[in-house]
């Protein structure tokens, strides 16, 4: 009797690895599309192997890593066996698979103003509901749009202040 044990399905780490790949692609500011056709695939199969639908081989693998510009190993957690640090950074990211998260992020990586930076934040945690504060609803937004009112250059005097001899 032959008693091989061979499974095809995908596993928690092939969904892993498809999660790595779209979060990477999203990053390189990238389609489905564009990633299939550098790597010589459909977009239908991206698609699979970003939701772990199916398994990603070797040189695939490879192929990819080479297209997002990251080594293979980045598409592995280094421990494969699951621990709660893991389960917690895993849920810590999982919003990042959305393309409205990543450009959230980086531009908010982009701000230089603490202050601003500050306000965006509670100003999105409030719109969330995950901060309730006593004052306006907009308190938030008026405090960034009187943040950018006051920089040099900007805001709504900044037209009729550069016309102004100093």
């Amino acid at each position: 009797m032959d008693h091989k044990v061979r499974t095809k399905a995908p596993d928690a780490c092939d969904a892993d690895v498809g999660r790595r790949i779209r979060a990477q692609r999203l990053v390189c500011h990238m389609s489905q599309t564009e990633l299939g056709n550098r790597v010589g695939i459909t977009f239908q199969q991206i698609q699979k192997y970003e939701k772990g639908v199916n398994r990603v081989g070797a040189g695939r693998l490879a192929r990819i890593a080479e297209v997002l510009s990251v080594p293979v190993s980045f598409f592995f957690s280094g421990d494969q066996r699951t621990t709660d640090t893991t389960e917690n950074i895993n849920s810590g990211l999982s919003f990042l698979e959305s393309a409205g998260a990543v450009r959230l992020v980086r531009a908010y990586s982009q701000i230089e103003d603490p202050q601003i930076r500050r306000a965006l934040v509670d100003l999105a945690e409030e719109v969330a509901g995950h901060k309730s504060r006593k004052s306006s609803k907009h308190a938030n937004l008026a405090g960034l749009a009187e943040l950018e009112r006051a920089k040099p250059g900007r805001g709504r005097g900044a037209k009729a202040n550069a016309s102004r001899p100093s």
